[in-house]
């Protein structure tokens, strides 16, 4: 039994495995299944749509402020955001399910430049294929999602931040 059961689970964890990238942790999305408009809002009450950004790369990271690897990644995320911005890539946070003032005391610990936009409840979040907390995607120029990311990581890794700008070209 035990042994059927792990051959089972090898089997299913395997194809996901076998699709990341070596040490960096995206996953390719066969496909790529187009990315789901929204519109949200930040922090100032800013309305951000994403297929206004059509044309840029993007990355979106859905996370949370209780969370602790999305704690731990944002200042890599401010980081790449600093080298990004200026080539014309899109960085959003979405925050999942909380008020904006908690999210505005986590901005005091931990300053980013980036949009950071509400998803209170969680609807926005129910739209995307999200498997915990934090998840990311880097959505291409065309507007599908390419990569995804679950879980935290260092997102000025220089081999990361030349494989989302490869989708520029």
């Amino acid at each position: 039994m035990y042994r059927w059961s792990l051959t089972l689970f090898l089997l299913l964890v395997a194809p996901f495995v076998a699709a990341q990238k070596p040490g960096l942790g995206l996953t390719h999305l066969p496909g790529r299944p187009q990315a789901p408009d929204f519109v949200l809002h930040d922090l100032d009450g800013n309305s951000y749509r994403l297929s206004d950004h059509r044309g840029s790369v993007l990355i979106v990271n859905f996370w949370a402020t209780w969370c602790p690897p999305c704690r731990a990644e944002m200042p890599s995320m401010q980081r790449a955001w600093e080298q990004l911005q200026k080539e014309g890539i899109v960085m959003l946070g979405i925050d999942v399910g909380e008020s904006e003032d908690t999210v505005l005391q986590f901005t005091a610990n931990y300053p980013v430049e980036f949009p950071l936009l509400l998803d209170q409840e969680a609807q926005v979040t129910g739209e995307w294929p999200v498997v915990g907390l934090p998840t990311t995607f880097v959505v291409d120029t065309e507007g599908r999602i390419s990569y995804r990311a679950i879980g935290g990581r260092e997102w000025d890794d220089p081999e990361l931040l030349d494989l989302v700008r490869a989708l520029q070209r």
